[in-house]
C-alpha cells in the first residue's frame, strides 16, 4: 500500500476525540481534526484508531469554507512495530546503575571481612599474654573487660553491618531480575495492531475543512455509586451520585465531554424470535458423526454513508474562568427518554485506557427525610434506625447501584439501591442505635392442671419495656411473633395484648408506638397453646 503521506489524493488528518458517550459495555467516541485542502484530495485518512472500534458503527461529517463530499468509508488494519530504542537505553542504564551498586556493597562487605578477621585474629593472639598479666597483677580486671568489651563490640558492628549490605544486595538482585525480564521482553517486540478509517471525499477546491467522526468501541462501561449522608440533626439526607467508568478500549480519554447513558446500543431493534422446542428420548445411533458449528467470518469493513447530521460538528462552549477560584456543587444535565436516562456531565472527562475505575460526580442533592426505629426483641435487644427518604417528583431516577451509608460523620455500611423512580419513597438501613434500650422477659409460663375439653392449655406471657434514652421524640416499630401451628391439633390464640393490636398473618406481632424524650413504655402481650395431652409438640423451647 501506498504511504499515504506522500500522496497528493490522500491526506491525513490529525484529530482528536472530543467527546464521549458511554453505555453499559461500550461507548461512543467523536472526533474532531481540521485540514487545509487543495482540490486534489480523493480520501481523508484517520489513523490510528483502536482495535476495540465496531468497524460498522463508523459515521462521519464536517463543515468547512470549502464544498466537501462525504462518499464512503472503509477501513484497514494496520500492524506497527513500536520503537524501542529509547526504552532499551533507558533500561540498559539502570541495570549499569543497579550493578554498580553491587559492586560497592560487595566491596563493603570484603572490606568488613577483613576487619572481623583482624579482631578475630587480635583475640587469638592476645589470650596468652593477657592471662600471663593478670597472674601478674599487671592488668586489672577492669581493663582486661574494657578490651574485651572493645573487642566483642566491634566484631558485633561488623557483623550487623555485613548483613545490612547483604540485604542490600539481595534487593537489588530482585531490581535487577526485574529490570533483565523487561528488556528481554522488548528487545523482541511484538507488532502492534490498530485501524485506519479510510474517508472518500470529492472537494470542490481550496480551504479549510473541519471532519468529525464517531464509533462505538468495546470494553468500556460505567455503573452508577452513591453515597448517602445522612444528617440525623437537620433531618436531611445528603446524596451524592457517583460515576464508575472502566475502559480498554486503547485510547485515552483526556478532557473530553463525557455522556453517560443507560442506553443498550447493538442489541437490534426486532425482537428474537422463539424456536421450535424439541424433547426426546436419549437414544444413539451408530454413523452418528459429531457436527463442528463454525463461526461466520465478520462482514467486510466497507460502509458507504451519508454524512450526519450537522449536530454532530456543533464546538462545545467553554465556561467562563471567574477571577477567583470557588468550589461549586456538580451540575449535570440530565434527561429522559422513555426508559433510557442520559447525563451530560459539565466537568470535562479524564479516563485513562488503563482498566482502572475512574469515580467522576454526577451530581448532589439534599432530600429531607424521616426517621423511624425498628425493633425486634425476640432476635436482638437492641434498635435499628432507619430513614425514610422520598425522591424529588421532578427529580432524577436513582439507577441500581452500591451505596456507601453514613449516619452524621460515621460510616456505618453499604447497601444496594434498587431502581427508585422520580416521586419513589425508599428508605435507608443505618444501623443499630443505643439511644434505645430493649428488655424483653417471660413473665408467665403456667400449664393448666385441669384438662379443658380433653385439652392440654398452656399459657404463656412476655413483657417488653422500651426506654428512650434520647433527648428527642421517636416513632419505632415493634415487631415480635407468636408461634405458629402446622398441626391441625395444635391451637394457638392470642388472649391478651397491651397495647391492643389484630394478630396478623404468620402470627407477626406489630406495634406502632410514639415516645417521648426519656420516656418508657411497656408492651404485654399473652397467648395460650392447646393439644391433646398424648401429642408431643415440637417447637416451643421458649
Amino acid at each position: 500500500m501506498t504511504n499515504p503521506e506522500l500522496s497528493s489524493w490522500c491526506r491525513t488528518v490529525q484529530s482528536k476525540i472530543i467527546a464521549v458517550t458511554v453505555y453499559g459495555d461500550k461507548a461512543l467516541v467523536t472526533r474532531r481534526g481540521v485540514i487545509s485542502l487543495t482540490g486534489e484530495e480523493r480520501e481523508l485518512l484517520i489513523t490510528p484508531l483502536p482495535v476495540t472500534l465496531e468497524t460498522e458503527s463508523v459515521r462521519v461529517s464536517g463543515t468547512g469554507t470549502v464544498g466537501v463530499r462525504l462518499l464512503g468509508v472503509s477501513s484497514d488494519r494496520i500492524y506497527t512495530t513500536e520503537p524501542v530504542a529509547e526504552r532499551v537505553a533507558q533500561l540498559t542504564r539502570q541495570i549499569q546503575q543497579l550493578e554498580a551498586e553491587k559492586r560497592h556493597l560487595q566491596a563493603q562487605i570484603d572490606a568488613l571481612a577483613l576487619q572481623s578477621n583482624f579482631i578475630a585474629g587480635l583475640g587469638d593472639k592476645t589470650e596468652e599474654p593477657f592471662a600471663q598479666s593478670l597472674s601478674r597483677k599487671n592488668l586489672s580486671l577492669s581493663e582486661t573487660l574494657d578490651f574485651l568489651n572493645f573487642i566483642g563490640s566491634q566484631y558485633s558492628e561488623y557483623a550487623i553491618a555485613s548483613g545490612e549490605c547483604k540485604t542490600q544486595q539481595h534487593e537489588l538482585d530482585k531490581q535487577l531480575q526485574s529490570l533483565r525480564s523487561a528488556l528481554q521482553k522488548i528487545q523482541t517486540p511484538q507488532p502492534k495492531e490498530s485501524l485506519n478509517v479510510i474517508v472518500g471525499v470529492e472537494v470542490g477546491g481550496e480551504g479549510e475543512f473541519q471532519l468529525e467522526i464517531s464509533y462505538l468501541v468495546n470494553h468500556a462501561s460505567w455503573k452508577p455509586l452513591y453515597d448517602l449522608r445522612v444528617d440525623s440533626i437537620n433531618n436531611i439526607l445528603h446524596l451524592s451520585y457517583l460515576a464508575e467508568i472502566t475502559q480498554t478500549t486503547g485510547e485515552d480519554w483526556l478532557d473530553v465531554a463525557l455522556t453517560l447513558s443507560t442506553a443498550k446500543p447493538g442489541l437490534g431493534t426486532l425482537p428474537p424470535k422463539l424456536k421450535t422446542w424439541y424433547i426426546d428420548t436419549p437414544h444413539i445411533r451408530a454413523n452418528d458423526t459429531l457436527t463442528v458449528q463454525r463461526s461466520m467470518s465478520p462482514p467486510p469493513a466497507m460502509a458507504v454513508l451519508l454524512p450526519a447530521p450537522s449536530s454532530m460538528s456543533k464546538k462545545i462552549q467553554e465556561e467562563d474562568e471567574e477571577s477567583f477560584i470557588e468550589a461549586k456543587t456538580v451540575i449535570t444535565e440530565v434527561s429522559k427518554q422513555g426508559s433510557v436516562v442520559t447525563f451530560k456531565l459539565n466537568s470535562g472527562g479524564n479516563i485513562p485506557s488503563d482498566g482502572a475505575p475512574h469515580k467522576t460526580t454526577i451530581f448532589q442533592d439534599d432530600y429531607p427525610c424521616k426517621f423511624n426505629y425498628v425493633v425486634m426483641p425476640r432476635l436482638v435487644s437492641f434498635a435499628y434506625l432507619q430513614a425514610n427518604v422520598k425522591n424529588n417528583s421532578d427529580g432524577t431516577t436513582l439507577l441500581p447501584g452500591k451505596a456507601n451509608i453514613f449516619r452524621d460523620t460515621i460510616f456505618v455500611g453499604a447497601t444496594q439501591l434498587e431502581n427508585i423512580a422520580p416521586g419513589q419513597e425508599f428508605k435507608i438501613n443505618l444501623g443499630i442505635d443505643e439511644g434505645l434500650k430493649i428488655e424483653r422477659d417471660l413473665v408467665e409460663r403456667q400449664v393448666d392442671k385441669k384438662l379443658m375439653s380433653s385439652q392440654r392449655r398452656v399459657t404463656y406471657a412476655y413483657r417488653i419495656v422500651i426506654t428512650n434514652l434520647l433527648n428527642q421524640e421517636i416513632n419505632l416499630q415493634l415487631t415480635d411473633q407468636l408461634p405458629v401451628s402446622r398441626n391441625e391439633q395444635i391451637k394457638v390464640r392470642l388472649t391478651r395484648s397491651q397495647p391492643q393490636i389484630q394478630l396478623s398473618e404468620m402470627g407477626i406481632l406489630e406495634w406502632d408506638i410514639v415516645l417521648a424524650a426519656q420516656e418508657q413504655q411497656e408492651v404485654y402481650y399473652q397467648f395460650t397453646v392447646e393439644h391433646p395431652p398424648e401429642l408431643t409438640v415440637l417447637g416451643l423451647d421458649i
